[in-house]
């Protein structure tokens, strides 16, 4: 693993950007995996400059997202479709046909999680994937469990998360109680994988991740077993290291 630390969010931001861009520019046709959420907000927004600024172009790339909200109509302001739009797709150049989303209103949510990886197969695999991680170790929507989630599936969000989330909506009771999400082994087909960490209650995480027992009560150790990943932390995020 190669591990990085920075005394900023805003120099993450300009890092991950370039990180991600620098794969653009070394494969234009990349297939890109990309997160929600607060962490990624400041390399998405390197990324838009870069672009604006001519340094970059993604009229070839293909993006796949980890996860998405059951029951939630797509234009609804808190839909991860909506939210890549406003903070990323709206200002750059790829494709609308490249764009990628679960759907989480599919009839037959077990089919449209089968038919995602083979979409991922078919564009040739996931060059770099994008993550957070939660401070339970969680990565997109595969939470602590007893055993790793393999593919794509359909997970029941835990009450800590619907209360987390709760945030972003008027009250909790809006909140969906589903999602679909990449699995584990869906991450661990990523060809890279970049991590992002920020703040202290990250800390206990990314420990376990790095040095900790490969185990699913903390999804994200999984990664000590992939051949290509890179962590961006801020101090408080890397204090038990």
């Amino acid at each position: 693993m190669n591990v990085l630390i920075y005394d900023t969010e805003e120099q993450i931001g300009i890092a991950a950007g370039n990180y991600m861009c620098g794969q653009v520019l070394a494969k234009s046709n990349s297939v890109l995996g990309l997160a929600t959420g607060s962490t990624p907000l400041k390399p998405y927004n390197h990324m838009i400059q870069l672009y604006q600024q001519g340094a970059v172009d993604f009229s070839q790339v293909t993006t796949f997202n980890l996860d998405e909200y059951c029951k939630l109509d797509v234009k609804d302001e808190n839909s991860y479709h909506s939210f890549m739009h406003k903070n990323l797709f709206d200002h750059i150049n790829i494709p609308e046909e490249n764009i990628h989303f679960l759907n989480g209103n599919a009839e037959d949510l077990e089919t449209e999680c089968a038919a995602y990886e083979e979409r991922i197969k078919a564009a040739g695999g996931i060059d770099i994937q994008l993550l957070g991680i939660g401070s339970n170790g969680h990565i997109a929507f595969n939470e602590p469990s007893d055993s790793f989630q393999r593919w794509s599936h359909v997970v029941a969000l835990k009450e800590s998360t619907i209360q987390d989330n709760s945030r972003f909506f008027k009250s909790i009771n809006e909140v969906p109680t589903h999602a679909v999400t990449m699995g584990i082994g869906s991450i661990m087909q990523a060809k890279r994988i970049l991590i992002i960490a920020l703040g202290e209650n990250k800390a206990k995480a990314i420990k376990q991740l790095i040095d900790g027992h490969v185990t699913p009560a903390c999804p994200a150790s999984v990664l000590q077993f992939h051949t290509d990943v890179t962590l961006m932390l801020d101090k408080a995020a890397a204090s038990l290291l």
